[in-house]
């Protein structure tokens, strides 16, 4: 599998997307751009990602729900030819992750486990008994089961998951540069230690997204090496 490196586009703005897009241009990494809710739900960003062309596509809907919804959200996505990730939570069930897998076409489908935002205190806040790596490991497994493409977990889990996920795609977000405060991630470790830690690909957002981007895509590029 090739590594490949997802610039988060985490705004509602169509210029500041333009901006991130244009500024991330390299033939050194494989780059790829995700796009969440907050882009894809703002005035005419499902637009704007329709005509993107020649890049790779990451649509993080996170998508949970009862199977004959999603099915019918799948099929509205698919209009959008030029998705080739899509997110949808592990959480929503076994049936409900073969729904989705079975009308997704060519469409990757990732599960995600557990955000990284949390941590094991606001898991048993939520009402979990099992701790983040048990959840994990469990979610991981019914992703496998459901035949995903891949699952998306912390890059600290991906240490454990490689042999279980063999063959699917591991992405991680959670990532900073080195230096970079951890805000609201509480699992969180540089790109290096992620691919170190089995991560086939990654999703990173504000340690390039905010201030001079392109000082900041060297940053990446020369942390890889």
């Amino acid at each position: 599998m090739n590594k490949k490196i997802f610039i988060a586009c985490d705004t509602n703005k169509i210029s500041t997307a333009k901006k991130i897009i244009n500024s991330t241009r390299t033939n050194k990494i494989n780059i790829g751009y995700k796009f969440g809710l907050e882009f894809w739900n703002s005035k005419n960003g499902r637009s704007f990602i329709s005509k993107l062309k020649n890049k790779v596509i990451f649509a993080d809907l996170k998508l949970l729900d009862i199977p004959n919804t999603c099915r019918s959200a799948i099929k509205s996505i698919k209009d959008i030819k030029n998705i080739n990730y899509l997110t949808v939570h592990v959480s929503g069930g076994l049936q409900m992750l073969k729904t989705i897998k079975s009308v997704s076409g060519k469409i990757k489908i990732l599960g995600v486990t557990t955000l990284t935002s949390l941590d094991n205190k606001a898991l048993k806040q939520i009402g979990y008994k099992k701790n983040v790596k048990q959840l994990v490991l469990h979610q991981a497994k019914l992703a496998k089961l459901a035949k995903l493409n891949g699952i998306i977990c912390s890059p600290h889990e991906a240490k454990f998951l490689k042999k279980i996920c063999k063959g699917m795609e591991i992405i991680t977000p959670g990532i900073r540069l080195k230096g970079d405060k951890a805000q609201d991630q509480k699992r969180i470790t540089t790109p290096k230690e992620a691919f170190k830690n089995g991560a086939t690909s990654i999703v990173i957002g504000r340690s390039i997204t905010k201030g001079f981007i392109k000082k900041n895509i060297q940053k990446l590029i020369n942390s890889l090496n």
